[in-house]
Formats: structure tokens, sequence, C-alpha cells
């Protein structure tokens, strides 16, 4: 691979983390929660609303980055340390999202719902651009990664445990913060979890072919 598309890759990635970060600030906007990886974050963000959501989940992310950091010891690689500014750029990409969508009513079921979906779909496609990128991993899945390398389970059990694990944490922060009652972690979360891992393998497929020949391309 040589410079020209290397960077071409970086520059899909980044793309990709916009439109992730679009689908986080609909889901979070939506309030039926958001996905498991943000859940933690999210409920942060509603705690100490000093900092926005952006820059909860750069603050997350970089809790996962030292994790693997522990985890890996001698075995994380130099490369893995842009998952620093990337994780910026993803908190910024959010904000910015979350300035899109401050206009939007949601003052009815229906439009949460609405929200959510959209939320799911957008994510997905940043997520997929991302995937097809394939230049680094975000710091969620490497650390699942991670996990999964020094434990020797397969990545899939890690993964379902890891989110399952975020939104136990976000359910106990929530009890803790807001006098045992649950915020943040609804219906939406359970709905993302499921659903966005089956859109982003369709959009995926979907897109393979464009993204690669621009790549590709001279």
């Amino acid at each position: 691979m040589n410079k020209k598309e290397l960077i071409k890759k970086y520059i899909l990635f980044i793309i990709g983390l916009f439109f992730a970060g679009v689908g986080i600030a609909f889901t979070k906007h939506g309030e039926l929660g958001v996905s498991p990886i943000s859940s933690v974050a999210n409920i942060m963000s509603l705690k100490f609303s000093f900092f926005t959501m952006g820059i909860w989940l750069i603050t997350w992310n970089c809790v996962l980055i030292l994790g693997q950091v522990i985890i890996l010891r001698k075995d994380f690689k130099i490369y893995q340390l842009l998952q620093i500014p990337l994780s910026f750029l993803f908190g910024y990409f959010t904000d910015i999202g979350m300035k899109i969508v401050s206009f939007i009513p949601v003052n009815s079921y229906f439009v949460k719902l609405l929200m959510l979906f959209i939320g799911i779909a957008v994510l997905a496609f940043g997520i997929s651009l991302s995937v097809i990128a394939n230049v680094i991993m975000n710091s969620g899945e490497a650390i699942v990664k991670a996990i999964s390398d020094k434990t020797g389970f397969e990545f899939g059990n890690v993964k379902v445990v890891f989110d399952i694990s975020c939104v136990a944490v976000s359910v106990v922060l929530s009890l803790i913060f807001f006098d045992m009652k649950i915020l943040g972690t609804r219906e939406g979360t359970v709905i993302s979890a499921v659903l966005t891992g089956f859109a982003v393998k369709f959009f995926t497929k979907l897109l393979k072919e464009k993204p690669s020949k621009l790549i590709e391309a001279k």
C-alpha cells in the first residue's frame, strides 16, 4: 500500500467517524437510550452537564485505550496511540451532531423512535465506512480484541459481555447519581445493541466496492 492509498483510507475512516458521531447525537437527542458503548458517557453527561457528550465520549475512549495498555502491556503497539487523536475527533463530531439535531422537537414517542432508528442507521453507516477503511480499530472494538487475544475467548463472545458490562456500569452509575432511578438506559439501548450490527453488515456489503475503488484510484 502506497502513501496516497493510506491517506485515502484515513480520510475515509475520519468520514466514518463523523457519521458515527452524528448517529450517536440522534440517539441521544431521542432520549430512548444510546448504544451500549456510549452508555457510560451518556450517564456522565446527564450528571455532569458542564462537559458535553462529546467530551465525555473522549474521556471514556481514553479510559478504554488505557485499558488496552494495561491488558496488552508490551504487546500494545505504538501505532495504536492513533486512537487518541481519533477519539478527540469522534467527540468533536458528536458535539457537532448534537448541534445539528438540537432544533428537532422530541415531544412524542413516535419522534423519539424515529430519532433512534435514524441514529442507528447513521451510526451503522459511519461504522461501515471505518470498517471498509481498515486502518485502525476504534477504542471500543480494540479493547474487546485485546481481551479476546489475552484470554483466548472468541471476539464475538467478548463483545457481547463487554456491551452488557457497559450497560451494567451505566445503570449502576445512574442509580448512584439519580437517587436509585435509571436514566439514560432505556429500550433504545437494547434496540441499538440488537440492530446496529445487522445494519453495519448491510451497509458494509452495500458500500464496499465504491470506497475500495476510490481508495485504489491513482
